[in-house]
């Protein structure tokens, strides 16, 4: 039906405003205008409407003037406004409430940090000025609890139905008075936060109707922001919509101001985070952040399969300065919980995956590869060709290979902003380029191998090949974590710069189709006009999935039901426009791995085994074998919250018919385009006058008002009835490649590598069944070259590092001519390349046709969470002999001929019940299945890599397998060069040595002599203390771990993390030392304390900076019933140019900690304190960072373990700086007694006694109080200088995942 009034899509960029206008009468408008032009408009959005009114009204709009609604029917908007007040941290003034005992929680946060390799701790500042403790507290009920019940003031039964305990009640009072406070410095907004509010809020009601009744202008409630247990994320969620809600409200006043009677008239409406629209009253802070981008991921699933698609679709949404990456199989892929900018948010929003890559990605050479991104040339100074000075990019590339044409841009470039795009400019720049690489190969020839001078075309077209194998890899990942084949899926592109890429990126992945819109350059806007009206609700649950919970289930879902319909009649739709779906949030009992699963088109059972509203076990369990391999039969299911998604169904329809047209396509003009082939005649086509019986052969360039389209050689594109682009993408010409190194082919290998480990990690995730593979994901994949030298690994985990290169090569002496095809080895002894019992590593040897010896290897190493051993966990703080810690393994086969050996390695793992005091492994059934999980990782390694041998030959892989090693092994010389130079020597040697000690008094002495010519080091560690009568040996697969660490984090840049980081260094370690203990000596405090403490030497040889805290802080308690591990954060150590941070891990670790209500729901303690311990960091011109106070209080009896490090010796400081303070762990007894228990201990604790950890500060840097002051900024804040730059913030649950595997 044709709109008798306008009809507006607003997307308000960061950069540009795009408009679709529907106009009565049915014509379609599109215009694309400047977001900021300060000279010429008020507000872009304001502005395009008064435009487009205007020029069809053919009547003036005075820009002076509000506009007369009468002739709008709606505006729908998606704006950045949020998302650029949280990167840029310029929302409302606000104040954070929480518990007493919490005030620096979420500064905290998980603990982890974000870049593991950088030593300067950069994390964006918390939200809130202030922080008020609010004297209150709740606590869950548990049957078990010992505690006396005379402290209990009230019991209750929260939303979730479980058993609540109030405290303390809230001080009101005293409150009052902290909040006037607030309230004269200047601040109306406050998020209040307060413990297990998700399920008990009547406390932060209380507090929210003072603040009210106060005058604050916006109270955020984390119970009624998002109701979700875990109070760390939503403690975030509520400090975002108090920081950024105000920003919209002030936002949408002034939009409101620029019209008559203020758009009362008119309905308005705005994109959600999730993909759904909502009236401007309801928009709000926290579900703001993807209002942009989402948009477009409704854009793109709406027309794909309304022309005719039902193949799934992988969005590709290329703009300036990244790329939008997002998955439609029907349904919308949402997230309920997210990171942007530091703030993690719990939220339903659209799984949108930035990656840095996108037409403004910088263009550098750096160590010998060729890097595209992250860092972006912005709007401003922009690309070189832009005319205002600025890098080398993407966008440069492309017009140097005459992929984007000049006369068909608009000449807005340049001071005067009139010029047109300046391709003799980007030229200029890619022949410096050239000349460099030419210098560098030149200088480099007798480093290692080098290769002939590439031409500048070949520059350009290299980096476009690194920047799309780049955007591959998340694509991938995003594809493949849930179980799903990337080559089965059409490319949906749109934006700005996807269409120069998107031939190429899908014929990498395997896609035969790519899809673009004829509205492609303003999709984002487009999908507004399409997208539905939303309201959901949601409230938390604590409920097992089952009959006896049936009749609640369904209660609870009728009630949001009715809710969201409500909420949607008010808006004036008809109740044959509403449509609701139910949601359930499902997980098997004892595992984190929720689903949010609906029950749509599955109905419900006849035999009771469902909720009448639909089969939702069901759902779960297909999901979960899809994403996970496998199901858990016999495991309960848990619902921990019910959710409600009501539609109201508005958007315009999305068909658009063409005509055909008998003639041939018009050809606008011929140009000369560079591909592989070298430069080939290109046909130009306008789109505009391309009609349905249109076919278009490769190459060509098809130009759109708003992008351009190449169609690249053995590919075509038809146009379909509806007007938009489809192109089958042929397979292309197999480009032949030597063995000699070619800088282009090195940059794409190290990606093909790293994916490689990457697709690995995710099948070990997939198929592996326990908590800590699973879930904490604590694993690396690897892959290995034929001498066993590593080639790749995935994750990144500091302690894996290198160590499994050590495992592999000692299976090759061992075994020797025993290694067979179709064998699998197991193997995690110390003396065989292990680190601790715990980490299993299982090798799989790979063998090709008529090569006698393995053509390479592939690994994978999985921290189990028991293998039996004196205590449950197999990490005994006093054990004294290997056998203590649990099964053994030095070359053991697991399979064998191709079959698993299940009776055998059961044995095996059985085996420490021998051991007096001992006990086999108490998880077999979670051994075998991790164990088979790692097999089966090894396997899509072994299938990839033959898959890149079949593509460019066996002796190709393995030369670039050596070509990336020596890659690493250039960086690494490069940066002991410069070190040597620095201190004043270019010839000759130059030694530097450090020590430091181990809290039983073992000296770790290193001595490293560096030979400046060669780029070469001896690290001799002679001198260091001998083994210990304890668990803290270090195996000397650990010390090369920590090694390799510190010469990554001293290099400070993006390098291939191989056996080449070691080949220019020697390391000496002195037989029977601390560093190299006997084979049955007890190695498990080595992993997790030693390794520290070599981190710190080896940084204090180097004068890098001052030590951190230096230890792990590992705490363990349990009893018959229960059993708990954490590892707690502390202080990183100052720098010369920065301050240590508060509060996070360090170096060889990087492990998130338990929520506190997730702590207290399950175990059985009380968290009665966490925040940062001041003046803890040491003193200097750049202060420590301050370690942390934990205390927790026991609710039953059990055993506390603890195995701690840096009580004795305090974490130095270097050039002047003073040390950090030292670590305690103090057990309060119930009577009040205060006892030290000492670095490392075992006690049995009583119900009422606390045990409280003081975590390690870290050192100084500089003398205290030489001119630069002290602290400069509160904890939490990053001085202007090193915040992080707006503008390319990667998030995603690719993001995400990889931010987990990192914090191991």
């Amino acid at each position: 039906m044709e709109p008798a009034k306008f009809q507006f899509a607003i997307d308000r960029g960061g950069t540009f405003t795009d408009v679709f206008a529907r106009c009565p009468g049915g014509k379609v408008r599109v215009l694309k205008l400047l977001s900021e032009d300060p000279a010429n408009y008020r507000d872009a959005p304001t502005e395009g409407i008064r435009r487009i009114l205007q020029e069809e009204c053919e009547e003036p709009v005075p820009r002076d003037s509000p506009i007369d609604t009468s002739r709008i029917e709606w505006i729908r908007m998606g704006t950045t406004v949020a998302t650029n007040a949280l990167l840029e941290r310029k929302g409302e003034r606000m104040a954070l409430l929480i518990t007493r005992g919490f005030k620096d929680l979420l500064h905290i946060g998980n603990q982890s940090r974000p870049k593991i390799f950088d030593l300067e701790i950069v994390m964006p500042e918390v939200l809130y000025e202030e922080v008020i403790e609010v004297d209150e507290r709740v606590v869950l009920q548990q049957a078990g609890c010992q505690l006396p019940k005379s402290d209990v003031l009230e019991v209750g039964t929260g939303s979730t139905g479980e058993r609540v305990e109030v405290w303390r009640r809230v001080d009101l009072a005293q409150l009052e008075d902290q909040l006037r406070g607030v309230l004269a410095r200047g601040i109306r907004s406050l998020a209040v936060v307060l413990l297990h509010s998700y399920t008990w809020s009547q406390h932060e009601q209380q507090v929210g109707q003072l603040a009210r009744t106060l005058g604050f202008l916006q109270v955020s409630l984390s119970s009624e922001v998002m109701p979700m247990i875990r109070v760390v994320p939503r403690g975030y969620t509520a400090c975002a919509d108090a920081y950024l809600t105000p920003c919209i409200r002030s936002y949408i006043t002034g939009f409101r101001a620029g019209f008559q009677r203020t758009l009362k008239d008119v309905r308005v409406l705005f994109m959600q985070s999730d993909g759904g629209l909502t009236p401007m009253s309801k928009f709000n802070g926290s579900r703001a952040i993807l209002s942009g981008p989402a948009g477009g991921v409704v854009g793109y699933a709406v027309t794909t399969h309304a022309d005719g698609g039902t193949e799934p679709v992988i969005g590709f949404d290329m703009g300036g300065t990244s790329t939008d990456v997002s998955r439609y199989a029907g349904e919308f892929e949402h997230v309920f919980e997210a990171t942007t900018a530091g703030i993690t948010i719990q939220a339903p929003q659209l799984d949108i995956n930035t990656v840095a890559a996108g037409g403004g990605s910088m263009l550098s050479f750096r160590s010998g590869l060729f890097v595209v991104g992250p860092e972006s040339a912005g709007a401003h100074p922009g690309p070189t060709c832009y005319r205002k000075g600025g890098p080398l990019t993407v966008t440069d590339a492309n017009l140097c290979l005459g992929r984007l044409l000049p006369d068909y841009f608009p000449k807005i470039f340049g001071a005067t902003e009139d010029q047109p795009l300046w391709r003799e400019g980007a030229l200029r720049g890619f022949q410096k380029m050239v000349d460099f690489l030419s210098s560098q190969s030149q200088r480099d020839q007798d480093k290692g191998p080098s290769q002939s001078q590439m031409t500048l075309e070949e520059v350009a077209l290299g980096f476009i090949r690194v920047a799309n194998e780049s955007m591959c890899r998340p694509i991938r990942a995003l594809t493949q974590a849930k179980g799903h084949d990337t080559s089965r899926h059409v490319l949906a592109c749109f934006g700005g710069a996807g269409g120069q890429h998107a031939c190429a990126i899908a014929r990498s992945l395997g896609m035969k189709t790519v899809f673009i819109h004829r509205f492609g350059g303003v999709l984002s806007a487009y999908g507004l006009a399409l997208a539905d009206v939303v309201h959901e609700s949601q409230e938390p649950c604590s409920a097992m999935y089952g009959a006896a919970s049936f009749p609640l289930l369904d209660q609870r879902i009728a009630a949001l039901e009715e809710q969201c319909v409500d909420a949607l009649l008010t808006q004036g739709f008809h109740r044959s426009q509403i449509e609701t779906e139910a949601f359930l949030h499902m997980r098997y009992e004892r595992t984190d791995c929720a689903l949010m699963c609906s029950a749509s088109g599955r109905p419900a059972r006849q035999d009771a085994d469902s909720s009448r509203h639909g089969d939702f076990r069901a759902t779960f369990t297909s999901r979960y074998m899809k994403e996970f391999g496998f199901v858990i039969p016999d495991r309960p299911i848990m619902v921990d919250d019910i959710r409600v998604r009501g539609c109201g169904r508005s958007g315009i329809s999305s068909q658009h018919s063409t005509r055909p047209n008998v003639c041939s396509p018009n050809v606008e003009t011929q140009v000369k385009c560079y591909f592989d082939d070298g430069y080939l005649d290109t046909a130009v086509y306008l789109l505009e006058e391309l009609s349905c019986d249109h076919t278009i052969a490769g190459p060509a360039i098809i130009i759109d008002k708003n992008s351009t389209i190449l169609i690249e050689p053995d590919c075509s594109a038809a146009i379909t009835e509806h007007g938009n682009v489809r192109i089958t993408v042929g397979k292309g010409k197999v480009r032949a490649i030597g063995s000699e190194l070619n800088t282009v082919q090195l940059s794409i290998f190290s990606h093909r590598f790293m994916s490689i480990a990457e697709q690995m990690g995710r099948i070990l995730q997939r198929a592996a069944i326990s908590t800590n593979i699973k879930e904490r994901l604590d694993f690396s994949c690897a892959l290995f070259g034929q001498d066993g030298g590593l080639v790749s690994n995935a994750p990144h985990i500091p302690v894996h590092l290198g160590a499994m290169q050590e495992t592999v090569q000692f299976q090759m002496r061992h075994l020797g001519t025993e290694l067979k095809e179709n064998d699998v080895i197991l193997s995690n002894h110390p003396s065989a390349g292990g680190s601790h019992l715990p980490d299993l590593t299982v090798i799989t040897p790979v063998f090709r046709k008529g090569v006698a010896r393995p053509v390479f290897f592939v690994a994978s190493r999985g921290h189990h969470a028991d293998i039996g051993g004196t205590t449950p966990g197999s990490m005994p703080p006093h054990s004294k002999s290997l056998q203590e810690e649990g099964a053994v393994f030095i070359s053991f086969k697991l399979v064998k001929d191709g079959v698993f050996q299940e009776e055998a390695v059961t044995q095996a793992l059985m085996a420490p019940a021998q051991v007096p005091g001992s006990s086999g492994t108490r998880n077999l059934h979670d051994n075998l299945s991790d164990l088979r999980a790692q097999v089966a990782a090894n396997q899509k390694g072994i299938q990839l890599v033959n898959e890149l041998i079949d593509e460019y030959g066996l002796e190709v892989v393995q030369a670039y397998m050596a070509h990336i090693q020596v890659n690493a092994e250039i960086s690494v010389k490069e940066m002991l060069r410069e070190f040597a130079q620095r201190r004043g020597q270019s010839v000759g040697q130059l030694e530097v040595c450090a020590e430091d000690f181990m809290d039983d008094g073992t000296p770790i002495r290193l001595r490293v002599n560096i030979d400046p010519a060669q780029g070469s080091a001896v690290f001799d560690f002679t001198d260091t203390g001998p083994e210990v009568y304890g668990n803290c040996n270090a195996p000397r697969a650990i010390t090369l771990s920590a090694l390799i660490y510190c010469l990554r984090c001293m290099v400070g840049q993006e390098i291939p993390l191989n056996q080449g980081c070691l080949a220019p260094v020697r390391v000496v370690l002195p037989k029977g030392s601390i560093l190299d203990p006997a084979s049955e000596a007890a190695v498990v405090g080595g992993n997790v304390l030693t390794s520290q403490r070599i981190v710190d030497v080896i940084f204090k040889a180097f004068r890098v900076c001052a030590a951190s805290q230096g230890c792990m802080n590992n705490v363990t308690f349990g009893n018959e019933c229960v059993g708990y591990y954490e590892t707690v954060a502390g202080g990183s150590g100052a720098g010369p140019h920065w301050e240590g941070r508060g509060g996070v891990h360090t170096h060889m670790t990087n492990t998130r900690i338990t929520d506190p209500e997730i702590l207290e729901k399950r175990y059985p303690v009380v968290l009665k304190r966490f925040e940062l311990k001041p003046g803890s960091g040491g003193k200097g011109r750049q202060r420590g960072g301050d370690g942390v106070i934990r205390e927790l209080l026991f609710r039953e009896r059990v055993v506390l373990s603890v195995l701690s490090e840096r009580r004795a010796f305090c974490p130095y400081g270097l050039n002047g700086g003073e040390a950090g303070a030292a670590g305690l762990n103090l057990l309060i007894r119930q009577d009040g007694r205060s006892i030290n228990l000492g670095a490392k201990t075992s006690v049995a604790v009583s119900p009422g006694d606390t045990f409280q950890l003081q975590t390690p500060g870290g050192g100084g840097w500089g003398p205290p109080g030489d001119g630069m002051g002290q602290r400069e900024v509160p904890p939490g804040c990053v001085p202007e200088s090193r915040r992080p730059q707006a503008g390319f913030v990667e998030r995603g649950s690719v993001f995400e995942y990889r931010q987990l595997q990192e914090s191991v």
